[in-house]
């Protein structure tokens, strides 16, 4: 009965909290760790420091390179290889969304784009549906492959504090880049042919007739942007670099003097102040701007969402740890994959990459999971669209003024639930395959 109403407790402050969204869910997380502590007699576990540093750390460095207008450059580049590309926008979207997210760890990018591929798409009469469902998609597909996202991060800092250190940055992205981007091109088949073309869909004729579907106006392009933007890009792309050199070469990341190389987790911190401090001093952009940048925001949101959610995830599996060993060790080591479908909905449910890493996934260390193992149940994270409730989905569903793309009567039946399907399963069937052969 105990651990039924820690369950009632620990669940009802995820649903209570998702409600709130935001930093809504580490709010009600924190919270719920005093109520486990004072009510239910549980130990708190120690706050996931590691964990949060790295995530402040990546922040700091993608806010000042946007603040001197890298990310803009970043976006500027993307849309010169979209608009060339026009009659492929459905393959050409996707991919440039994954390489440019996957290079800035942030979903910012694809928000960014998506006017872009809509007015693509209408001019050459292709369905935007298929070329923004995918997009949306693929961008949140590249995070468990980019070295600086908040859900790499959560990853990173979870190994480190169960003892598998070893498992650094660069074996992450052996595991993921490769997964994520083969999953993303097999979601690209899937959505070639989605849905009815444009001319023969009554719908959209419908509302064409009806006035209903405005003019397509064209983007507003990023030009003027200083030749610092290019120079921060650069910068960023640099630190980034190196700090994946670390994550592959122990020695880069051995302080002088010493045998021992400093953890992937301090490294990786160290190189993204570097970073910043660089593009700070050639870029010179307005500290200001980066505190009150849309990435510093997304930032802190996932810092307090992680901070309290795992938390709470901590101090609940932790405390029963044992007895979840001894009663679902057997099976869960006979099929391990059985977890990913546990961290696929928990995600869809929690709404957040990092929260679900740093929530759910010590689960698998509890049950005597190989670390290699739980790498490659890495993309099950990626449910956070099974709903169409994140803002990403309600972004792209608003900038298609067409109406292709829409939550459906049933709500399950939306645009994005085939490109979330092909996408999570492959990559994540593809990342378990990965990590026994690489790792």
């Amino acid at each position: 009965m105990d651990v039924l109403l820690q369950a009632v407790i620990v669940f009802g402050a995820v649903m209570l909290g998702v409600r709130y969204k935001g930093i809504g869910l580490g709010i009600w997380g924190g919270a719920a760790v005093l109520v486990l502590a004072l009510v239910c007699g549980l130990k708190p576990t120690s706050a996931p420091i590691d964990v949060i540093l790295i995530i402040l750390a990546v922040i700091t460095a993608v806010s000042v390179m946007y603040a001197a207008g890298g990310l803009d450059y970043m976006v500027s580049i993307a849309e010169k290889i979209i608009r060339a590309n026009p009659n492929r926008i459905v393959i050409v979207a996707p991919l440039v969304t994954w390489f440019f997210t996957f290079l800035g760890g942030t979903a910012h990018m694809v928000n960014s784009l998506l006017p872009v591929i809509y007015e693509v798409s209408m001019s050459v009469g292709i369905r935007p549906e298929r070329s923004m469902t995918i997009s949306t998609i693929a961008s949140q597909t590249a995070l468990v492959a980019s070295p600086v996202a908040a859900c790499t991060a959560a990853l990173l800092g979870l190994f480190a504090a169960n003892g598998a250190g070893n498992i650094t940055l660069g074996h992450i992205m052996i595991v993921t880049v490769p997964a994520t981007l083969i999953s993303v091109v097999c979601g690209v088949f899937a959505m070639l042919r989605y849905g009815k073309d444009l001319k023969d869909d009554p719908e959209y004729q419908a509302r064409l007739a009806a006035g209903l579907v405005p003019p397509v106006k064209p983007a507003s392009a990023r030009t003027n942007l200083p030749k610092s933007a290019q120079i921060s890009m650069w910068l960023f792309i640099l630190g980034v670099a190196f700090a994946v050199t670390g994550g592959f070469i122990p020695a880069v990341r051995t302080p002088l003097g010493m045998a021992k190389p400093m953890s992937m987790s301090v490294f990786l911190q160290l190189c993204m102040f570097a970073t910043s401090l660089l593009i700070l001093l050639v870029c010179k952009p307005k500290l200001n701007d980066a505190m009150n940048s849309p990435v510093m925001k997304a930032g802190i949101t996932a810092v307090i969402c992680v901070f309290g959610l795992a938390w709470m995830g901590d101090t609940f599996i932790k405390a029963h740890s044992a007895e979840w060993v001894k009663d679902l060790g057997v099976y869960v080591q006979q099929a391990p994959w059985l977890l990913a479908f546990a961290f696929f909905f928990g995600s869809s449910l929690l709404n957040s990459q990092a929260a679900t890493v740093r929530a759910l996934y010590p689960l698998g260390f509890a049950l005597g999971l190989p670390a290699p193992m739980i790498l490659g149940m890495f993309p099950a994270c990626l449910g956070t669209s099974f709903f169409p409730t994140s803002g990403v989905i309600v972004a792209c569903i608003n900038y298609d003024q067409s109406g292709t793309t829409r939550i459906g009567k049933y709500v399950l039946n939306h645009s994005f639930m085939l490109s979330v399907i092909v996408t999570t399963g492959i990559s994540t069937v593809l990342g378990i395959v990965f990590a026994q052969l690489f790792l």
